[in-house]
């Protein structure tokens, strides 16, 4: 194994190497993860930096280790998927559909709330970056910014503008995750960019402050995208 080096400590990398191998299924009931003594010698670390990134992944919901029973890798249902590295380790993986389905489902539910609650408190400033998002969108059309980031900007800024403190820290889940699904959604309808007209339909009824349909055209826009995916599961891709 080699481990990555991102500006991390030694412990974060040697954590982030063994939780790449976990979700990727190189480690898992029938392939235990090493020792931590074997550990040491494969990613050439000390003890104390293997233990530590041990307990960081068991805290994260990955393994267990007890002592004479070794570190055992826990069910995927387990796992925090709430936790910014696990969902990285997870996209990275080449995510299923069926995750796609499950996160889009989350969307489904959270982000309507949001776009109502962005329309009924009208914060000004957190309305214009939804409008910056939107802007860029636009651009993206044309080749003039970056379809992904932009699409993203906009989902984020509603969260943001909704004055819900989870709703806005759900936000690092969506960006992990809105990397894996817009671009399955695009590529499978055949469009590079996301929809500017209906994205611009939440926005503007958010400016109008119009909280239902605010809620309704959000979902409209989850609806569709969950659609998609369900359509390649039906198809077994």
């Amino acid at each position: 194994m080699n481990r990555p080096n991102r500006g991390m400590n030694l412990t974060q990398q040697v954590a982030d190497t063994l939780g790449n191998a976990i979700v990727n299924g190189q480690y898992g009931e029938h392939n235990p993860v090493p020792s931590e003594a074997v550990l040491c010698e494969q990613l050439n670390v000390s003890r104390s930096a293997a233990r530590e990134a041990v307990k960081s992944l068991a805290a994260k919901g990955l393994i267990t280790s007890r002592a004479r029973q070794g570190i055992r890798v826990l069910p995927e249902s387990e796992w925090n998927l709430f936790d910014a590295d696990v969902l990285r380790w997870m996209r990275d993986s080449n995510p299923s559909l069926e995750l796609l389905r499950e996160f889009t489902e989350l969307r489904v539910a959270i982000e309507p709330e949001a776009a109502m609650l962005a329309a009924q408190r009208q914060n000004a400033d957190k309305i214009k970056m939804i409008s910056q998002a939107l802007e860029r969108m636009k651009k993206a059309e044309s080749g003039l910014d970056d379809p992904l980031e932009s699409d993203i900007a906009f989902h984020l800024s509603i969260l943001d503008a909704s004055e819900n403190r989870f709703f806005m820290q759900l936000g690092r889940i969506i960006d992990t995750t809105l990397r894996v699904s817009i671009r399955f959604t695009n590529m499978r309808t055949g469009v590079r960019a996301g929809n500017h007209a209906e994205h611009k339909m939440i926005y503007d009824s958010i400016v109008a402050g119009k909280p239902e349909e605010a809620a309704k055209n959000a979902t409209n826009l989850m609806d569709a995208a969950l659609q998609t995916i369900v359509s390649a599961l039906k198809e077994g891709l």
